[in-house]
């Protein structure tokens, strides 16, 4: 998969623009994803996805080869956490609502059916949901962008240390020290990771 991304890479800089496209179809997804549990809001991570592909554009001559997706996770991880930071400077950053974009109401067909699961064990798995939500959106921007790339982009711990810049063992200490505070944080009855 690397040597398709890395022909993907060089077509594009040849002025291919459907070999961009192909990049944004086969990562796009994913790295929206990830922007919405990092930002926690879905308005903010499509911002942060624009900028990241922009980024990406502009910096597709410094591709070296190697992981494109690595590659591409250390530009949507830096893009997130420069706009966290510059929020938090400004006092605008509020964590207190947080959405992944999968918050729509049911249909009213599924609200009828009556093989439907109980309404009320599906609130309370929203409920749960949304107190993991939070707690990762307490924790620190490191510790938090390693959980999220591990468990969630599923990226190994090598490619995760190659997105944020550091070492392997920096990213398990970074992934102990986010389960060690979202255990803490969470009751008893919430899974850490849904």
């Amino acid at each position: 998969m690397d040597g398709l991304d890395e022909s993907l890479v060089a077509a594009h800089l040849q002025g291919d623009p459907g070999a961009f496209r192909e990049l944004v179809r086969r990562y796009g997804d994913g790295v929206l994803g990830y922007l919405c549990r990092m930002t926690g809001n879905r308005d903010q991570a499509e911002d942060l996805f624009q900028e990241t592909f922009t980024k990406v554009h502009e910096k597709a001559p410094s591709f070296r080869g190697g992981s494109f997706k690595s590659w591409l996770y250390t530009i949507a991880t830096r893009v997130s956490i420069d706009t966290l930071r510059r929020r938090r400077r400004m006092a605008f950053l509020s964590l207190s609502r947080q959405t992944d974009g999968d918050d729509d109401p049911p249909a009213l067909a599924e609200l009828a059916d009556p093989d439907a699961a109980d309404p009320v064990d599906e609130l309370v798995k929203e409920e749960q949901k949304e107190q993991v939500r939070r707690a990762i959106a307490a924790l620190p921007a490191g510790q938090r962008a390693a959980l999220i790339l591990s468990y969630y982009q599923q990226l190994s711990y090598a490619e995760v240390a190659e997105a944020l810049g550091c070492s392997v063992g920096a990213v398990k200490t970074q992934m102990s020290r986010a389960l060690a505070k979202l255990a803490q944080s969470l009751p008893d009855s919430v899974d850490v990771i849904p």
